[in-house]
């Protein structure tokens, strides 16, 4: 199946929509209780957060700057903040695991995502990297993903114009395999940029270099050193890419109290491999590469399977709590629309301000 989805007809960018100021109707705000219990909520007409430490009206909300400490009927206060993005992706309903924001960051410095780019990316999965390279990529630029799952897609798609408010000009979901549907989508060596987040890059690599502009860079994100060493064989065996580079990301939190300066005792340790490499112009090869005999087995000469399904990080979810996940997508993308048409109504009316 093949289908692409879009919706250039939105009234504003989503550019244009700064997360700041004074809170709206239609704003989605965190809010930090007692013992940092969070609740994050999108502000409607007469709504209210219950806890059992009592209730807190949205119309408290409403007009207050951000970062303010709100009291609820029962006298506990709340610390309101509108979400970061990276507060947003780690709590959204997911189809598919995520780009973590660590990694996410990686891949923008890395790959070197910047304003005006046209950005390939697959596979969609929840939708978190797509939102961060929306930012990246900003009104003047164009990303275009690749899902083979229409649940994947329906749900990414919600997250993501639950986040932005309304559906970005400058994205188009397509469902389908990356090697069969990117020639059509995109004119050869018209890429920017190329993200692959699936099991098996490899098999892409030859319809991504057609697309890739020269100097152009792609960059893989895979869970398993077998993978990684697959896709770097592969990037070599063309003669189309630069030498590719790895790594990996971790990051250690710190907790700083006083004189009470340690590490934290849980960190989010492994999570995926990043491997870039750059296109090279037609006919070119770097002046630096030698020619070495092959002496060790490469992947191109074995016919073992270097992954199994669930064996490489990717947690297989059942068709009934994807299912699930769609409408919990689908509800956060609706209250998102209707809190959106509300504070429209009221702008309209001359009466959006609330005391």
């Amino acid at each position: 199946m093949t289908s692409e989805s879009s919706q250039p007809g939105a009234a504003q960018p989503a550019e244009d929509l700064r997360p700041s100021g004074p809170f709206r109707l239609g704003d989605r705000v965190q809010l930090t209780g007692p013992k940092g219990r969070m609740h994050t909520v999108t502000l409607r007409e007469h709504g209210e957060l219950h806890t059992h430490h009592g209730v807190l009206k949205h119309e408290a909300i409403v007009g207050q700057p951000d970062g303010s400490v709100l009291t609820n009927s029962g006298g506990h206060e709340y610390l309101a903040l509108r979400p970061l993005l990276r507060d947003f992706v780690m709590s959204m309903p997911r189809g598919a695991a995520i780009v973590y924001p660590k990694d996410a960051a990686q891949i923008l410095a890395q790959a070197d995502i910047f304003p005006g780019a046209t950005v390939v990316e697959a596979g969609v999965g929840s939708g978190a990297l797509s939102l961060w390279l929306l930012r990246a990529i900003g009104p003047a630029g164009r990303l275009v993903s690749f899902e083979r799952r229409e649940e994947f897609a329906e749900v990414a798609q919600a997250n993501v114009e639950t986040f932005f408010g309304e559906y970005p000009e400058t994205w188009s979901v397509r469902v389908g395999d990356l090697a069969v549907e990117l020639p059509e989508a995109l004119a050869p060596a018209s890429v920017d940029r190329v993200v692959l987040d699936m099991l098996a890059p490899w098999e892409c690599l030859d319809v991504v270099a057609d697309a890739l502009t020269p100097g152009g860079v792609v960059i893989c994100y895979v869970a398993t050193a077998t993978q990684l060493s697959r896709v770097a064989e592969y990037l070599r065996g063309t003669g189309l890419f630069t030498e590719p580079e790895s790594s990996e990301t971790m990051v250690r939190g710190w907790h700083v109290e006083g004189l009470a300066v340690r590490p934290d005792h849980r960190m989010v340790a492994h999570t995926g491999f990043l491997i870039t490499a750059r296109r090279l112009a037609p006919g070119a090869v770097p002046p630096d590469v030698r020619k070495r005999a092959l002496k060790k087995p490469s992947y191109a000469d074995s016919d073992v399977e270097v992954w199994t399904p669930g064996a490489v990080g990717d947690r297989e979810i059942t068709d009934k709590n994807l299912r699930k996940r769609v409408r919990e997508a689908q509800r956060a993308v609706d209250g998102a629309r209707i809190a959106a048409q509300g504070a429209a109504a009221d702008e309209a009316g001359g009466d959006g301000d609330v005391d």
